[in-house]
């Protein structure tokens, strides 16, 4: 894959690639390293969706690729962007890739609280594990996100955390 090349692609069809590659399991560090190349190096992230931002981190964390400088500019990017976050699992996936990684950008966690703690009644069960792990592998506390009203909605799933 040439770099000039990728710039015929949307954002989202980049992250529809590395998430193709990371859903099947493939590993292909040449296309995941020139992919985040390209991210790193664009002006800006204004166009990746937050769906596009989340769903790109999450291939990397799922391949177990690392990459720093792509992981500091979606965080920066989606710290920019915070309230157009209205997705619970864009939301979880964004925060679980960066905790995955071991990457501890707390400015991110600490930005994400108000978001997350108003989309609490939208997680499902792994949205909710997965903001309650992330949050705790970077140790950021967030008593207004892990209050009362989000132990009653882990205890209130019918169909888990039994």
């Amino acid at each position: 894959v040439e770099s000039d090349s990728l710039d015929r692609f949307i954002p989202q069809h980049l992250s529809n690639i590395v998430w193709a590659y990371a859903t099947a399991d493939v590993s292909h560090a040449k296309l995941f390293e020139k992919v985040a190349n390209h991210i790193v190096e664009s002006k800006s992230l204004d166009r990746f969706k937050p769906q596009t931002v989340a769903n790109t981190v999450w291939a990397y964390a799922t391949a177990q690729v690392s990459h720093p400088k792509l992981f500091q500019k979606v965080a920066d990017a989606a710290i920019q962007r915070e309230r157009e976050f209205s997705n619970s699992q864009h939301v979880a996936n964004l925060l679980w890739a960066n905790a995955a990684m071991g990457i501890v950008d707390k400015q991110l966690f600490l930005s994400f609280v108000p978001t997350a703690a108003k989309l609490i009644n939208t997680y499902n069960n792994q949205g909710l594990a997965n903001i309650a792990w992330a949050y705790a592998v970077a140790g950021v506390d967030a008593p207004t996100l892990f209050n009362a009203h989000f132990i009653n909605k882990c205890v209130a799933k019918e169909d888990g955390f039994e």
